[in-house]
């Protein structure tokens, strides 16, 4: 008999400030690769995170995992450490690596992967805007 897998969801939202910038580059070339996503002021966005959990249902609690104990976690490790924050400089992440929806969601799922059972699979997507997002890991 195959197992019963379950994919439980945690959507949550932050805003956070970043400049999309390489240091090895010139400015003129930061400034064709990354456009406005390069203003040395920075810019803002509201992201949106949804972090999926899959697992087998415990049947003694009828969970794949507790949402208040995913909550937590989302808020202790994302949040309150990326929340109303400058993403290049306010954040030890992000110091050295160029904060892209892509390198943001990576960071947000090493941060999260550290922190739960090996036998749970995590997935997470990020809304940069409403029309933009990414997912990681794919398959």
């Amino acid at each position: 008999m195959s197992s019963k897998r379950v994919a439980v969801f945690r959507k949550e939202h932050f805003n956070a400030a970043h400049r999309l910038h390489n240091p090895n580059w010139t400015e003129e070339k930061n400034q064709e690769v990354f456009g406005k996503c390069n203003n040395p002021n920075y810019h803002g966005h509201n992201y949106e995170i949804i972090v999926q959990v899959i697992g087998e249902v415990n049947p003694d609690t009828g969970y794949v995992m507790d949402t208040k104990e995913l909550s937590t976690l989302v808020k202790t490790e994302i949040l309150d450490k990326f929340d109303h924050k400058n993403l290049n400089t306010d954040t030890e992440e992000f110091k050295n690596l160029n904060p892209s929806a892509e390198n943001i969601v990576m960071v947000i799922y090493d941060k999260l992967r550290n922190k739960l059972n090996d036998t749970l699979t995590l997935k997470i997507r990020l809304y940069e805007t409403e029309r933009n997002f990414v997912e990681y890991p794919v398959d």
